[in-house]
């Protein structure tokens, strides 16, 4: 009953109340990346969402981010890597959770929910086994089980596992947990979301790459495979 019809309701509200609240957040964050970053002030990403019963495939949505990163590139015009793109504003931003404020709009929109499995990148989901891909069953979240027990500290396999925990059971008081967690370790622990000192966090293809449990071949093969997907469904502009 909550998971089919409450879940959608109780994510509307939230949304619309953290707008309301915090709109003048909002207005603070957009104007410092603008000062500090330029244009755009909002990034948006391709990002795999729920299974679509029509075709049996995960719905490709953009997610929506106040931007971290500046456009800075190199003398033959290519971007340079995250890591020195990535200032200390960026890292503020980052490290506050301030950046993700965009996607309530996302949980407007019925792309997402406020707890749910964090939405990875295409890129990382041709990598999941079929298991693993069992997460997008449900709308991928704002935070979820694996944000609130190590976030990016813990490896791929331990994430995803938490992911697959948490579509076994969904419920209110379940959320509601997650979210008082969220809290704590986003805004008053302020946890990152990198290990180490990486810019950002490791893709799942190079993470089994690195650890020898992939080829060369293969992982050549499945990007590819992820550059399609996101050139087949470029209707989601």
């Amino acid at each position: 009953m909550y998971e089919s019809y409450i879940k959608r309701l109780v994510d509307i509200i939230c949304a619309l109340l953290a707008i309301v609240l915090f709109g003048w957040l909002y207005i603070i964050v957009a104007v410092l990346v603008r000062l500090k970053l330029g244009s755009p002030v909002l990034f948006k990403q391709p990002r795999p969402g729920e299974f679509d019963l029509k075709t049996g495939r995960e719905r490709i949505f953009y997610m929506y981010k106040f931007r971290s990163m500046s456009d800075e590139r190199d003398e033959a015009g290519k971007l340079l890597p995250d890591r020195e793109r990535l200032g200390k504003f960026g890292k503020a931003l980052r490290a506050s959770s301030l950046d993700e404020l965009p996607e309530v709009f996302n949980i407007l929109k019925g792309d997402m929910s406020i707890i749910g499995p964090r939405p990875q990148l295409v890129r990382d989901m041709v990598f999941m086994t079929k298991e693993q891909r069992m997460r997008h069953t449900v709308k991928p979240g704002l935070s979820g089980l694996a944000q609130v027990n190590g976030r990016n500290g813990i490896d791929w396999e331990d994430k995803l596992e938490w992911d697959l925990k948490y579509i076994q059971d969904v419920t209110f008081f379940g959320d509601i947990g997650i979210i008082f967690q969220t809290i704590m370790k986003a805004f008053v622990k302020q946890e990152g979301i990198t290990t180490g000192d990486m810019a950002t966090s490791e893709d799942l293809g190079d993470y089994l790459l690195s650890k020898g449990k992939i080829s060369q071949e293969e992982y050549d093969r499945k990007q590819k495979e992820a550059d399609e997907l996101l050139n087949e469904r470029t209707r989601y502009k």
